[in-house]
């Protein structure tokens, strides 16, 4: 199960599809975090998904909300992934520990070996303001990122 809204976001340290580190304590009172784990790069569903998103960035930049894709792939993978799909925001690698960051917000499908399609916008503060997923090989709905970031 994932976690709830109202739970203080688990901290991670990962890096970029550049090999770039990113923590999310790096953003803690500054401002809001969406996590968006996907399964696979590539993958049929997540590619549509992450597009939905790149197509509809402003909703996260209005808001001014740092969206975040994490993924159990390679930082080479998502490098490669970013530039054929132009994906601006930072993609993160929860490569090794394989899966650790999904694990601690409760997404990590343990007989895949990949994350669940799950969603966590995190206040400035650090607490969990909503959170979400769908099932396997079903896509998250804008209107969940809408309803999400009215929250904040």
């Amino acid at each position: 199960m994932i976690l709830e809204p109202g739970v203080v976001a688990p901290e991670f340290d990962l890096v970029n599809q550049f090999g770039q580190p990113v923590r999310l304590a790096d953003f803690r009172g500054d401002r809001p975090v969406a996590l968006v784990f996907v399964p696979l790069a590539f993958s049929r569903v997540c590619q549509g998904e992450l597009c939905e998103l790149r197509d509809n960035f402003a909703m996260f930049a209005d808001s001014t909300v740092e969206l975040l894709g994490i993924s159990v792939d390679s930082k080479h993978t998502l490098r490669a992934w970013a530039e054929a799909e132009s994906y601006w925001f930072q993609l993160l690698a929860d490569f090794w520990p394989h899966g650790e960051v999904a694990a601690a917000y409760g997404a990590f499908d343990d007989l895949a070996g990949t994350a669940h399609r799950a969603t966590f916008v995190i206040g400035a503060d650090g607490v969990i303001v909503s959170s979400f997923s769908t099932p396997r090989g079903e896509a998250r709905p804008l209107a969940l990122y809408r309803d999400a970031l009215a929250m904040l």
